[in-house]
């Protein structure tokens, strides 16, 4: 049910031989023959598939995928490209205006940040259709939650990029004082205007990775 073909399959060879994994992948595989599940069973790691450990400057974490028709393909707000872009979505295009005055653009597909070491990865990486948080406390958390823990080992510095009061309760796994965490609410239209919009995180991450001799992220979508 794993393989992600770069760094990934190898760090996390032990993890996915775990009790507590093989609990989760019978469980999905009963999920998946008998309901609709999202995101596409070939598309749940995604975000490890285009940003193998290595290349990964900057972690955004999302909760659980959308769990609406079309909408999830294993990376955390992107939409594949023809479906609209979700509220939350476009409220982190609004801030990218906002912040580097780039055009929202015309579709949500975030492959490309993914692909330029943007790691979007999801805590919960499946879920039911129509029923958020359906798949919380399977096991995907304890997965997610080493995943970070890899990040956080590396010498090289990320940025991790907290939004909501989920992804900030992972802060507790990023102790690796070279590392940058930057938190704020939720892009939720239920929460943006709480301290999302405004955050600066594009423009603080840029300048984090610049001062450490990396590459800025092009956070322009075409």
């Amino acid at each position: 049910m794993m393989h992600i073909g770069n760094e990934w399959d190898a760090l996390l060879a032990d993890e996915i031989r775990k009790d507590y994994y093989l609990r989760l992948r019978e469980f999905l595989k009963q999920e998946y023959t008998t309901r609709r599940i999202y995101p596409p069973m070939q598309d749940i790691f995604n975000a490890l598939r285009h940003t193998s450990y290595s290349d990964v400057r900057a972690v955004i974490l999302g909760q659980d995928p959308y769990h609406g028709a079309g909408q999830a393909h294993g990376m955390c707000f992107s939409v594949k490209k023809g479906t609209p872009p979700p509220p939350s979505l476009q409220n982190i295009f609004k801030e990218i205006k906002a912040e580097l005055g780039y055009e929202p653009p015309q579709h949500g597909e975030l492959t490309a940040w993914a692909d330029s070491g943007v790691l979007l990865l999801n805590t919960v990486l499946t879920v039911r259709e129509g029923q958020a948080n359906s798949h919380r406390g399977m096991g995907w958390e304890q997965f997610t939650d080493r995943i970070i823990q890899l990040l956080n080992d590396r010498e090289q510095p990320i940025v991790f990029l907290l939004w909501g009061g989920n992804a900030r309760s992972k802060a507790r796994l990023v102790t690796n004082p070279q590392h940058l965490v930057l938190q704020c609410a939720h892009p939720s239209p239920l929460s943006a205007y709480n301290g999302f919009f405004g955050c600066g995180h594009f423009i603080k991450t840029n300048e984090f990775l610049v001062q450490h001799g990396m590459q800025p992220i092009n956070w322009k979508l075409d």
